[in-house]
């Protein structure tokens, strides 16, 4: 059961994820959370460094979609200047959000990485979806209410990774 928490990678920022090794793994697209992955909860835009990310991954053929659990507003609010394709309202870690993302890519589940900062809704919705998932340290130090009580229950499940020499993460920080 606690496996289904466990991201196949870890890294510390979206930043560490290089088209490159992605294109070897076969990789052709992502499905990216948004807040506290790509940017701050409470940041509306892009960083100039993040749309830079953004244009080498296009550059090198792997398509991106935002899929966030946050309402219309805020998600469009960020991804409709970078032209990125977005899912508002995803109810993560149910499935249907991932399948969608998916579809109007027009790629494969196995060409498909999950990237996010939670394993209550990210990590777990890709693994129980079949994708391989990639854990990121957030990038802010503060959450919104229901990420707090989330952050609680990963800590408790962090430790226990942590303590079978399964995760690592933590220390980059």
């Amino acid at each position: 059961m606690l496996k289904s928490f466990l991201p196949n990678e870890q890294v510390k920022d979206v930043f560490q994820i290089k088209p490159e090794t992605l294109k070897e793994q076969g990789i052709k697209a992502i499905i990216t959370d948004l807040d506290n992955t790509l940017v701050e909860w409470d940041r509306a835009q892009a960083t100039p460094k993040l749309i830079k990310w953004f244009k080498l991954m296009q550059d090198n053929g792997i398509k991106v979609t935002v899929v966030s659990n946050n309402n219309e507003e805020r998600v469009r609010r960020f991804a409709e200047p970078l032209n990125i394709p977005f899912i508002h309202q995803a109810r993560k870690p149910m499935g249907r959000a991932f399948r969608r993302a998916v579809k109007s890519m027009g790629v494969a589940r196995e060409e498909t990485v999950v990237v996010g900062d939670q394993l209550l809704t990210d990590v777990l919705g890709g693994n129980r979806s079949g994708f391989y998932t990639i854990l990121v340290v957030p990038v802010a130090q503060t959450d919104g209410f229901i990420t707090k009580f989330n952050r609680r229950v990963e800590r408790r499940i962090m430790n226990f990774f942590k303590r079978k020499g399964m995760i690592q993460w933590e220390e980059e920080k």
